[in-house]
């Protein structure tokens, strides 16, 4: 019988702590030779259960070999740590990189927007420019390591891919509708930049166009690719789960090249933005020339308008003294404008200005429209200049000098707009330097990236799916969430139309593009597709958001709650169904 402790090999041999284990002498027969424990790679005896690890008393202050390995270095230089602390900071700082990445690749695009115009740059390369940091992810996420490695990785792929499209449908969306929101009429389409009834959740909101419901349309088909790939779960036919993973990713290879195509032939949200560019340009043409046709500035010394020159320039306008303005009239006085070279047509504008000055809908402005409507325009210079530009002499010139600008940026020909632009050859190297650099930063910090979320997962023990969920949308979308904010908050219709088919144009590109990398992923590793309710979650966002979305143009303040719900309640359903019925 034994009655000492078996040692394990150490050199120099030391004195052995027998706490946890029992001799003869103690009334207790030790455990036999064959289930003794076998050695470990350490540097101390095996501990007693509640002990977790050697102390300075036990003998070794040296880390173990097991907890060196669990700290690997990417690349072999860039830092790695094990504590929760060093993990979360070096989440902050590679998600910053991977936020600044985003950053370079958005003003890269902007600038070869403003060389090349749009059509084949707007339609076919910015929003796969735009999706590369959300693809470059998910790509590292599973591309290294074992087998086993990429199916546990893989996670955070997954997470960020919801997370992503989760985020523009919810968080996103609802905050532009806070932003954005203005009065609604009695029509239920909302009156531009008036908002006076703050936060009532039924007599405010936003209006968007019928081509923005287009885009909806087109987001909520970019989900058969989630659809087809949950058929094995639905049916109950595991075998053919690979199968149906090949044929989502070619799915969704065909919706990504559908979509990118659609946009270069049917270019129509860059024209929207060019048709916005010729509005503002109508505005800065008519005040510079009622500037110059009204007896005094349309300013006063404060900087606000000037509301007897506005009168004495409506009694200019208004021919037959009716103290009513036609569109005979308006038309006589806008044949005066100057557009300079650019090609606007004067029917257009005198419906653009009877649309927005004749608030009555008889066909007429009145004294009151008029001043209410030259006043909110000189309002909107004021914005688009600066305060600064307002007490200049030159400030009507100004504004239409800017607004001419911003025109020629989206012609739509481009060697129209290569003219226009100051030293191009300095900004088409400054645009590729750009995508260079927010290219490179996102291939280099996307791998670091994921193995800081992983060690932060293994550290929390917090499932990395809900980490990468919440975290990672952060780094890869921040930018264009705050500038699809600020161009929200002009509160008008036609900028929260481009901004809603922007946000459902990036979740297009997340369920097409970002979904055809994460699949080839798995089909090409082999992976099991363990991954039922992560798809169910960006199924049903997209799905509802995409009904609600798709025929309706104005949405009250309050919808902007059953989004905000929709967050939480996803992260929820995952919970629930990998956590509780063991989906995962």
């Amino acid at each position: 019988m034994l009655n000492k402790l078996i040692p394990i090999n150490i050199k120099p041999p030391i004195p052995w702590i027998t706490a946890g284990f029992h001799t003869a002498e103690d009334g207790e027969v030790p455990p036999p030779p064959h289930l003794s424990p076998p050695p470990l790679r350490s540097s101390c005896p095996l501990p007693p259960p509640n002990l977790l690890g050697c102390t300075r008393s036990g003998l070794s202050l040296l880390p173990s070999a097991e907890e060196e390995e669990k700290c690997e270095q990417t690349y072999g230089f860039l830092p790695c740590t094990t504590t929760v602390m060093g993990n979360l900071f070096l989440v902050i700082a590679y998600g910053f990189l991977m936020f600044k990445a985003a950053t370079y690749l958005s003003s890269g695009s902007e600038l070869l927007l403003e060389i090349l115009g749009p059509g084949l740059v707007g339609g076919l390369l910015l929003p796969i420019l735009g999706a590369l940091p959300d693809a470059m992810l998910i790509l590292v996420s599973g591309l290294s390591g074992s087998k086993e490695e990429a199916q546990k990785q893989v996670l955070i792929g997954i997470g960020l891919l919801a997370g992503s499209t989760v985020m523009l449908l919810t968080l996103l969306w609802g905050s532009c509708v806070v932003v954005a929101k203005c009065d609604l009429s009695e029509n239920s389409t909302s009156v531009d930049l008036r908002d006076t009834k703050r936060f009532s959740l039924f007599g405010s909101g936003i209006t968007t166009d019928l081509q923005t419901t287009y885009a909806a349309r087109i987001m909520a088909i970019s989900i058969v690719p989630f659809v087809i790939v949950q058929l094995p779960r639905i049916f109950k036919f595991p075998s053919g789960q690979r199968l149906m993973v090949l044929v989502a990713f070619i799915v969704s290879v065909a919706l990504v090249l559908s979509y990118c195509l659609y946009q270069v032939f049917q270019p129509w949200i860059q024209k929207r933005r060019l048709a916005y560019a010729k509005h503002k340009h109508v505005i800065s043409g008519i005040l510079r020339h009622a500037q110059m046709s009204a007896l005094g500035r349309l300013l006063t010394s404060e900087g606000e308008p000037n509301v007897p020159v506005i009168k004495k320039l409506f009694r200019k306008i208004d021919l037959d003294s009716s103290q009513a303005l036609s569109r005979a009239e308006l038309r006589a006085f806008i044949i005066g404008v100057q557009f300079d070279e650019i090609d606007l047509d004067r029917d257009d504008a005198v419906n653009k200005v009877m649309d927005e000055f004749d608030t009555s809908g008889n066909e007429n402005v009145d004294e009151a429209e008029f001043i209410n409507g030259i006043s909110r325009w000189i309002k909107e210079a004021k914005h688009t200049v600066g305060a600064s530009g307002v007490y200049s002499k030159k400030f009507m010139h100004d504004f239409h000098k800017r607004t001419k600008d911003e025109h020629n940026m989206l012609i739509e020909k481009s060697d129209e707009t290569v003219e226009t632009v100051e030293n191009p050859t300095w900004i088409s190297v400054k645009a590729l330097l750009l995508l260079l650099l927010g290219t490179a930063m996102a291939a280099a910090f996307a791998d670091p990236l994921v193995d800081a979320v992983d060690n932060f997962s293994v550290a929390t023990k917090i499932p990395s799916f809900f980490i990468s969920f919440i975290a990672m949308p952060l780094a890869t979308n921040s930018s264009e969430a705050v500038s699809a904010l600020i161009f929200a908050s002009r509160k008008k219709q036609r900028t929260a139309s481009l901004t809603f088919s922007e946000i459902y144009g990036g979740v297009t590109m997340n369920n097409t593009l970002c979904m055809a990398v994460f699949l080839a992923l798995v089909y090409l590793r082999g992976l099991t597709w363990d991954f039922s309710s992560e798809s169910l979650i960006i199924l049903l966002v997209c799905i509802v958001m995409g009904l609600f979305t798709s025929f309706r143009t104005t949405f009250r303040l309050w919808t902007c709650s059953v989004a905000y719900l929709l967050y939480p309640l996803s992260l929820i359903i995952v919970y629930v169904l990998d956590f509780v019925f063991g989906w995962s």
